[in-house]
């Protein structure tokens, strides 16, 4: 081949390559111009609906305002009936602490009173948790006074001697007799569980007791 057939061959080329290149822009500016049209066309719709959610607003906004006015007046009420509702719980609530408690019948229960005798010359008393532990001459005390005290307290001991009854008795206890101005006689006796025991007889009372310890049967 020639220079000038190369010189054609070439230009026939470049030409199909131009002719390419124009068919290739062709076919895109369709698709361009088509999607440039898409969102033309979708923005419309959104446009009206967006006009039609507005005219819809306006149209439910009367109804709206309605409701919320209906809401707050069913929240009036019920702020009103609720502290109502809630004066009976309260007042049981008030009336609760006043009832009285499981515990409360313990509380006033007396102590009770335990006595023992650990050793032969020692006594302890147990009241409410707490002991104490006695001597001789301390339990001689305390019997003197619990005597005493006896002595103003009603009921007064049974008149006749009571069945069963435990008592310690002294032979021949140590005596002491006083008279008394009015007649009277005062007998004191020892007794090693009371100690010393005062009695006072009167002179008629001296002769039945004499009597009582002379007679035999």
């Amino acid at each position: 081949m020639n220079l000038h057939e190369q010189l054609g061959a070439l230009e026939m080329g470049v030409d199909q390559l131009i002719q390419a290149v124009v068919a290739t822009q062709a076919e895109n500016h369709p698709e361009s111009s088509a999607s440039n049209a898409a969102p033309q066309a979708s923005a419309e719709p959104v446009a009206h609906a967006t006009h039609a959610q507005a005219d819809g607003q306006a149209d439910v906004q009367p109804d709206t305002q309605a409701d919320t006015a209906a809401a707050d007046s069913a929240v009036a009420e019920s702020a009103v009936v609720e502290p109502e509702a809630a004066q009976p719980q309260e007042r049981q609530e008030q009336q609760e602490p006043a009832a009285p408690s499981q515990e409360a019948p313990a509380e006033h229960l007396q102590p009770t009173l335990e006595i023992n005798r650990p050793a032969q010359n020692e006594i302890t008393m147990t009241i409410g948790g707490q002991t104490v532990a006695l001597r001789p001459d301390q339990v001689g005390k305390l019997i003197e006074e619990l005597s005493n005290a006896r002595a103003s307290m009603t009921p007064e001991p049974p008149p006749g001697i009571p069945p069963g009854w435990r008592f310690v008795s002294t032979k021949n206890p140590v005596m002491a007799v006083q008279k008394q101005s009015n007649g009277d006689r005062l007998l004191v006796m020892r007794h090693t569980g009371h100690g010393w025991v005062p009695f006072t007889f009167s002179p008629d009372m001296v002769i039945q007791l004499y009597m009582m310890l002379t007679q035999s049967k």
